[in-house]
């Protein structure tokens, strides 16, 4: 007997928590909308765009369509003359490993002049990523550049902290099932941190304003 209600209580907790995230995923998705854009004609200028890192190449050697099109959609933000800074935030955790280096180098071969570039070495996280954007380079309305999932949950961190920014939703791979998945989770924990524990970036620093500092 007491072997079923443990089982029933689990199988309750279990539903509960499934509904609660699911909810989550949802409320996200349609609290974030009126501030994401696929055209580029209708996105709005802003000085600052913010490119949210990936890693290269996938598994096995493969180009990553993740990483490829937010390039792209930087690239091509850049010429349309929608944005005149790319801040490019991500992992640098390890000396093989640098995200915003990697994406400098593409960027360059495109034409961009690296005057035009700033590097967030501390980008673990989106969770760091939009809040070190605010506080650490003094960007408080910026156009967030990644896929249009990836959006959702950056402009969910950037109105929890009261930061005007907008997002430029890329092209996704066609295969997304697995990373829609792992995603709300994802969104379950930036409500935890934003919301429950309160935290901030891992590195915030002093101040460096992109303006005053590229002009």
């Amino acid at each position: 007997m007491k072997l079923k209600k443990l089982i029933a209580c689990i199988a309750s907790f279990s539903l509960i928590s499934m509904i609660a995230i699911v909810s989550l995923d949802y409320w996200i998705s349609y609290k974030t909308a009126p501030y994401i854009y696929h055209d580029e004609n209708k996105l709005p200028y802003r000085a600052i765009g913010v490119v949210l890192g990936t890693s290269k190449y996938v598994r096995g050697g493969g180009l990553n369509d993740f990483y490829r099109n937010r390039i792209d959609g930087a690239i091509n933000l850049y010429w349309q003359n929608k944005v005149d800074y790319l801040l490019l935030s991500g992992d640098n955790a390890l000396l093989s490993y640098n995200e915003p280096i990697t994406m400098k180098k593409d960027l360059v071969k495109a034409g961009i002049p690296s005057d035009s570039i700033v590097l967030d070495y501390a980008g673990f996280r989106t969770f760091d990523s939009i809040i070190r954007a605010n506080k650490v380079f003094d960007a408080n309305d910026f156009t967030i550049i990644t896929q249009e999932f990836h959006c959702e949950r950056a402009i969910f961190i950037a109105l929890a902290q009261g930061i005007q920014a907008q997002c430029f939703a890329v092209p996704s791979p066609k295969s997304m099932k697995l990373v829609r998945i792992r995603e709300m989770f994802a969104r379950v924990g930036a409500f935890i941190d934003l919301y429950v524990l309160k935290k901030e970036p891992k590195y915030l620093g002093p101040v460096i304003p992109i303006l005053s500092t590229v002009q």
